[in-house]
């Protein structure tokens, strides 16, 4: 009888074992890792974008809806963000992307209908470094979709907030004004060309930037409606070599449109005498806003025009029995008005003189 030892019985055992382990995974061909089905892998983000505050960078990003196969998502596991930190002075635009650690973000349920949108902030950033950042998103352990759109930005210290926004109505559009921005949040001056973005709410809702960034500390926004109330914001930011680099926002400012544009006057204005008055009528003023036209009265030896009456639409004539005692004529003008509140008025018409 052989004295083995424990360990050689532990060898002899354990050596079977592993031969049909070995086989069997030779049999079900494992010789790389797993490939996700098609089907799971969503398709790559195309929407990453990125916004500058003296704070840091807020990205975000739309949920994808279906996999590259087409078919529709309703959960997300999570998504893979992705970030590079280069000093501009080393930065090499041939060479591969440095990216660190990945970032791990929770994903979540989608809606039955419209978009979801995630967000990621990140502070602290380091002056004198260009930031590239990408995102991939998981339906679970091995579906990781391709890469994003790749961004990329350089950060230096951000310009000031600007002061002093004010908005002021002119007719068809608001016009904004501020004071420029000469220094750094740390209070060093600005040594960087400077641009200015405008962003507008409407009606309260979320900001939109509006326009093109400009150099001027003004802006003229024309496409708005009466009536409407619209809230601006300006953001300044200094211009570099690599990008630009956003400041804070300034305060916001509010303002509502209003029609001042009056229709114009009716014309060839004419009286006829009756037995109970004078008759007034006029041509018809062509106009998409008119609401009606008013009538006025003049008597002889006098500056002051007296409201007689209002005429609705579509009547262009009015009899005036009032005649007014003591007087043997009178003057008689006619004016135009809109629907706007209040009401603009043309200028009156010619006027005509009436003998009583």
């Amino acid at each position: 009888m052989c004295n083995w030892s424990m360990t050689a019985k532990r060898v002899f055992i354990s050596l079977p074992a592993a031969l049909i382990l070995l086989i069997a995974l030779d049999g079900c061909g494992f010789k790389t890792q797993p490939v996700a089905p098609q089907d799971v892998v969503p398709v790559a983000i195309n929407d990453l974008r990125y916004e500058l505050s003296e704070k840091g960078v807020t990205l975000s990003w739309s949920y994808p809806v279906e996999t590259i196969t087409g078919q529709a998502i309703t959960e997300l596991d999570s998504f893979v963000l992705y970030r590079a930190v280069v000093p501009v002075d080393s930065y090499c635009d041939t060479c591969p992307i440095p990216y660190g650690k990945a970032i791990s973000l929770p994903g979540g349920s989608l809606p039955g209908e419209g978009k979801k949108t995630a967000t990621y902030e990140a502070t602290l950033l380091r002056p004198g470094n260009l930031y590239f950042f990408q995102v991939r998103s998981k339906t679970g352990w091995l579906a990781e979709s391709a890469p994003s759109n790749l961004v990329s930005f350089v950060w230096q210290v951000p310009p000031k907030a600007p002061a002093g926004l004010t908005a002021s109505v002119k007719n068809g559009g608001v016009r904004l004004s501020w004071q420029p921005v000469t220094a750094q949040v740390d209070g060093s001056p600005v040594t960087q060309p400077v641009r200015y973005q405008v962003s507008r709410s409407v009606g309260g809702g979320s900001f939109a930037t509006v326009g093109k960034p400009t150099a001027d500390t003004f802006y003229q926004d024309t496409d708005v409606k009466n009536t409407r109330q619209y809230f601006y914001k300006v953001q300044a930011f200094t211009v570099y070599d690599k990008g630009n680099v956003g400041g804070g926002l300034s305060e916001a400012v509010s303002a509502t449109p209003v029609d001042r544009t009056a229709p114009a006057a009716p014309k060839n204005v004419k009286t006829v005498r009756t037995r109970t008055g004078v008759k007034i009528f006029w041509n018809e003023v062509k106009a998409a806003d008119l609401n009606g036209y008013r009538v006025y009265r003049r008597l002889p030896g006098s500056t002051a025009w007296k409201k007689v009456q209002d005429v609705n639409l579509p009547y262009t004539l009015y009899e005036d029995k009032n005649i007014p005692a003591g007087v043997d004529h009178a003057f008689y003008a006619v004016t135009s008005i809109d629907r706007s509140t209040p009401a603009n008025e043309s200028k009156r018409s010619a006027e005509v003189r009436v003998n009583y």
